[in-house]
């Protein structure tokens, strides 16, 4: 008996999958198994195909293991396009001349990008976006470039635009629809993804095409749009969407569609029984080509279990589940189901929040079934309500879209998707099978689940057994005092790096998640004077790490508009500097609020108006409060001997010193202090972070209290200290503090979790039993003399001053939705009720 042969055109990511079910299913053992390859290299990711501009190699996107097709004996030809199909002689022909007959042949070509027939379309610096060949002649075009523009602004095309921006150039998108990315959102969605990419900084047109890019002797030089406008650009990126790559089906005679796609069966067979199609260049027996990486790998699966004459009345491909969820520049935007509410008699139920660029929009029937939605902004439900879909949910959809703090909060767990709800719809894999693996390496080796697009990675990681990993998040096996650690020992200066050392085999190389981002800034920021980095967290790779508030030095507040909180230490203030604040608050019209912290804050600042506060508050004297940071607040006092006839010691001096000491510390969480002038406690400093009152020989040293939703009195750690005893006591507490407490971890409770509890705190920090006080005190030393005031080195640097517009493309232009009405003689917010309404859906 003859080995059959089996030959495979086109190595993409579909390709790929359908080798590996063929090893699967143990065909390679006894089959001949060719794939001639059209690109010089193996099957990548091309889903994740941006990621090569944040430092992933080709290697890195790779899709094959290591020895997979030497273990399975597969004839892997790269660089090696098939040019001719004989299906009489059952052969092809690849472009070296080398003939392979096959027995069965599977087309996998894929799609190849659509290019508008503009004139110019062919000029030097015309790029399309597909391959790693074609990032690598972006990557090398873009270094003698200024302004690019992309044309298209579906999925890829807003990738191909961040890819631009990174690179340095200033980047347009031209997009012919009334809105972005108009497969996969609605008009909703589209305007609050519109909104957050133009704060980005990049210029959006939409409703427009492009007529003509122009040139000068061959090279790009700007682009004609249809609405009569102009745009100078050096380079141009073609991402209009893609056809089938059916060509070699049409020269062979198979039978393809009239718009395109090689026509297949439920079986993904051909017009010819021996030839299959999957992926982009199929046609389905629905009548849709699916551009979606997910069908594809069902198209895979089924040819798989033909060739491997396992096929059953089960088998077969006829449609698939578009649902989608991407992070395009930094937004999380999902679909899924009915998304565009295409059924008769639908509902709409929709949440809108344009200032914080959200949008969720959930598709039901009359009877609460959910069909599909929408998610902008905040994707974060999308792995949980996908698999529901043509379900009722368990709570009512209005609550499934209102966010914490809008009405009663439903937090969905996986308890609530039943035992067949497909989670990873990549490769298909349900609840139960992902129920039965005990760790994500586990998932992802047995079920393929999370190693598709990843947007399932966080509903698996909530159905597996919490007690087996303790890492960080899903990104780091680490705890964030080991990550303290490796940081602060091997003088990691970057999260990248970082990740790519000692984060999960499956995350390395990545983005990192909003868990483990925010808490490894802490920890380089706290290291930034003993490991060599640059103390400025808004520089470089530190601004995409940083909290929501960091990112402009100041708290946003629920209108959009911003506190300033200048730093009053100890809360003494002069006369000069309280009439410097009232000046600034009278002239910008806002809030004025004195804190329980002895502050003075500033409130309804817009973010365009920040730098020019901060220029007065600093030319006064003033530093940043860092009422925005995890780190130190206040150190609270109250007169002490000074004024007060029972005070013992000198409360105030004693504070302003700690506060300026503590100023700028990065910690797991926010710091607070403060110094009573004796025992009355008037500061209230058992109810602090680190809290210090006055005694006739000294200073007692209480730790471990906070007020809030959950007070603690603080501990007793030391009596009767001298100033130096004091200070020192303080610094290895908040160093050994930051060293070994978990992510957003208070003092408090981090206490009460040390094994020893304050036993141990007082044996390592005061007895030095473990050695480490003077590394401890060298430490903080360190962070001493290195601070600077960031909002004074914000001022300094124009290029820092630039993110400090509410419109990146209309600097000049104040947010239109911050707004005020009066109250007691200052202002309050104009807030705009948020409407959840329950629309009827017209027939569409």
């Amino acid at each position: 008996m003859t080995t059959p042969t089996i030959v495979l055109v086109g190595h993409g990511m579909v390709g790929q999958r359908f080798l590996e079910a063929l090893a699967d299913r143990g065909v390679t053992e006894r089959a001949r198994i060719v794939v001639l390859c059209e690109e010089p290299r193996p099957a990548y990711d091309r889903v994740q195909l941006t990621s090569y501009f944040s430092g992933k190699t080709p290697d890195d996107l790779s899709m094959v293991e290591d020895g997979f097709m030497e273990r399975h004996g597969i004839e892997l030809h790269t660089d090696e396009p098939v040019v001719s199909v004989d299906r009489a002689a059952r052969t092809v022909t690849g472009r070296s001349g080398r003939v392979v007959a096959y027995d069965h042949l599977v087309l996998a070509t894929g799609s190849y990008p659509f290019v508008p027939p503009v004139p110019g379309k062919d000029a030097t610096g015309c790029f399309v976006y597909r391959t790693i060949e074609d990032l690598l002649a972006i990557e090398e075009y873009a270094k003698t470039a200024t302004t690019g523009a992309v044309v298209g602004g579906g999925l890829l095309g807003l990738e191909a635009a961040g890819a631009l921006k990174g690179l340095g150039l200033a980047t347009h998108i031209v997009e012919f629809a009334p809105r972005l990315m108009p497969v996969q959102v609605d008009e909703g969605g589209g305007a609050a993804l519109l909104r957050t990419i133009e704060q980005m900084g990049l210029t959006v047109h939409t409703g427009t095409g492009t007529q003509e890019v122009v040139t000068a002797d061959g090279a790009v030089t700007g682009m004609k749009l249809s609405d009569g406008s102009e745009l100078a650009t050096d380079l141009v990126v073609f991402s209009a969407g893609v056809r089938p790559r059916d060509q070699l089906a049409r020269d062979c005679g198979l039978d393809v569609g009239e718009r395109g796609g090689i026509a297949v069966d439920e079986l993904c067979r051909t017009s010819d029984p021996a030839v299959f199609a999957i992926g982009e260049c199929a046609l389905a027996s629905d009548g849709r080509v699916y551009g979606l990486v997910a069908p594809g790998y069902e198209m895979a699966q089924t040819v798989a279990a033909v060739l491997a004459e396992e096929a059953d009345g089960s088998t077969g491909f006829t449609g698939a589940d578009l649902s989608t969820k991407l992070k395009l520049l930094g937004v999380d935007v999902a679909s899924f189901g009915d998304a565009h509410g295409a059924a008769e008699g639908c509902l709409d139920v929709v949440y809108s929040d344009s200032r914080a660029g959200v949008y969720k929009k959930l598709v039901v029937d009359a009877e609460g079934r959910l069909l599909g939605g929408v998610l902008v902004g905040d994707a974060d439900s999308y792995g949980l309500l996908r698999p529901l879909t043509g379900t009722r949910p368990p709570v009512s959809p209005e609550q499934l879209v209102l966010p914490a703090g809008a009405g009663a909060p439903v937090a969905l767990g996986p308890s609530a998707l039943p035992d067949d709800a497909v989670i990873c719809s990549c490769h298909n894999v349900t609840k139960h099978a992902i129920s039965q693996c005990a760790s994500l390496p586990e998932v992802k080796k047995c079920t393929k689940a999370g190693t598709g697009c990843g947007s399932c990675v966080k509903v698996i990681e909530k159905l597996l057994p919490k007690a087996a990993d303790k890492g960080l998040c899903g990104c780091f096996s680490y705890t964030r005092s080991e990550l303290y650690e490796i940081a602060r020992t091997l003088r990691v200066t970057s999260f990248a790096s970082l990740l790519d050392s000692h984060g999960r085999e499956g995350a390395k190389g990545g983005e990192g998640c909003e868990v483990c981002k925010p808490t490894v800034g802490s920890v380089l920021a706290s290291l930034a004077p003993t490991i060599g980095l640059g103390g400025y967290i808004l520089d470089g790779e530190q601004a995409a790490l940083q909290d929501t508030n960091d990112h402009h030095l100041a708290n946003l507040q629920r209108n959009g508009s911003y506190s300033v909180v200048p730093r009053i230490p100890g809360g003494e203030i002069t006369p000069e500097k309280l009439i410097v604040i009232g000046e600034v608050a009278r002239d910008y019209g806002l809030y004025t609020k004195i804190t329980g912290g002895q502050r003075i804050d500033l409130f309804g600042a817009r973010v365009d108006q920040l730098p020019a506060i901060w220029t007065r508050l600093v030319d006064a004297g003033f530093e940043s409060g860092h009422a925005y940071g995890k780190a130190l607040r206040t150190v609270k006092s109250c007169v002490g001997q000074t004024w007060c006839r029972y005070g013992v010691q000198d409360s105030v001096k004693m504070a302003i010193q700690l506060e300026l000491r503590y100023r700028g510390l990065r910690a797991p969480h926010k710091l607070k202090s403060a110094v009573s002038g004796c025992a009355r406690e008037c500061a209230e400093a058992q109810s602090k972070d680190f809290g210090v009152i006055a005694t006739a020989n000294g200073w007692n040293l209480y730790v471990g209290g906070n007020g809030g939703a959950t007070p603690r009195h603080a501990d007793l750690l030391a009596q009767d200290l001298s100033d130096a005893e004091l200070v020192r006591l303080i610094d290895r507490f908040l160093m050994f503090y930051i060293r070994t407490a978990d992510r957003l971890e208070r003092t408090s409770v981090w206490l009460e979790r040390l094994e020893g509890g304050l036993d141990h705190l007082r044996d390592v920090i005061v007895k030095d039993s473990l050695g480490l006080c003077d590394e401890l005190e060298a430490l903080m030393a360190a962070h001493v003399s290195d601070y600077q005031d960031e909002w004074a080195q914000t001022l300094d640097d124009p290029e820092r001053l630039r993110r400090f517009v509410s419109f990146v493309n209309a600097p000049e232009t104040p947010d239109p939705t911050v707004r005020f009405v009066p109250e007691r003689d200052q202002i309050k917010p104009d807030l705009t009720i948020l409407t959840i309404g329950t629309l009827e859906g017209a027939s569409r």
